[in-house]
């Protein structure tokens, strides 16, 4: 992929020449050169590529985790901004046709897809170092469900990264603008910091870390994040996770949920 190729500066130069050709007129912005003659619709979709490298969060976690070295499937991957800091052959999953084609023009593998059937999207053959997930959790009909699929596409050792906004165990935290968000009104799943490691857990995958990533020094950052509007966990797939016989039993004859007895046999 192209930019997991070129630097910062000069994928975003490049990717500005396929769209505008020559630089006749350009403004500097950090690290991002942008045209001044760019419409609005190119300078937002810029300036969410500038602002995923130029976010101390993603830089820990990508940096923590060796995400350069990866192969990432990305799910809900918006323009592909994220997969500036992800590995060769890294995939992106959107449902918006206008991302697809952005990716399609600027040689980026976005694909058109539901991430909640990812086997319509991504080839059984095809498997990933590490999953990457920020703002989509509390979006899915089925978490349960999407987490156990997702162990079809990974290797015994893959990572699982999701960002969640956090309803907050101190409740008087709600009155703060940041943590309302987790109330926001297309979210249809809401998770404390326990809440969202077990639902992670239950589904098979052995939870690593679960904080902020907002502070460098992980011991640091622990301390910090129950205090944060949102968390990320990095979990590792446990291949050989069985659901408990109460609950395949509870499932055996309803052909309804075969699949994640299939998957986690």
């Amino acid at each position: 992929m192209l930019h997991n190729q070129l630097s910062t500066h000069t994928f975003s130069e490049f990717m500005l020449s396929l769209k505008y050709g020559n630089h006749n007129h350009i403004a500097k912005h950090g690290n991002i050169t942008l045209p001044t003659t760019m419409n609005s619709e190119a300078w937002r979709i810029q300036k969410r590529f500038k602002d995923v490298i130029a976010s101390r969060t993603f830089r820990n976690i990508a940096e923590t985790l060796g995400l350069k070295e990866k192969r990432v499937l990305d799910l809900g991957c918006g323009y592909g901004e994220y997969m500036q800091r992800f590995g060769k052959d890294s995939v992106g999953i959107t449902t918006t046709p206008a991302e697809v084609a952005y990716g399609e023009s600027h040689h980026i593998d976005l694909r058109a897809g539901n991430v909640e059937l990812l086997h319509q999207t991504i080839a059984s053959t095809e498997n990933f170092d590490a999953f990457w997930a920020n703002n989509l959790f509390e979006h899915l009909l089925s978490p349960h469900a999407f987490l156990v699929h997702l162990k079809q596409f990974a290797k015994d050792d893959t990572l699982l990264i999701l960002g969640v906004p956090m309803v907050p165990k101190i409740e008087p935290l709600m009155k703060i603008k940041k943590f309302r968000g987790s109330l926001a009104s297309p979210h249809i799943n809401f998770f404390t910091k326990k809440t969202f490691q077990l639902t992670i857990e239950r589904a098979g995958w052995d939870v690593i870390d679960n904080r902020s990533f907002f502070l460098p020094v992980p011991a640091l950052d622990r301390i910090i994040s129950p205090l944060m509007p949102h968390l990320y966990i990095v979990a590792k797939n446990n291949p050989h996770y069985t659901y408990p016989p109460k609950k395949v039993k509870e499932w055996e004859d309803d052909g309804h949920y075969a699949d994640l007895l299939k998957i986690m046999k």
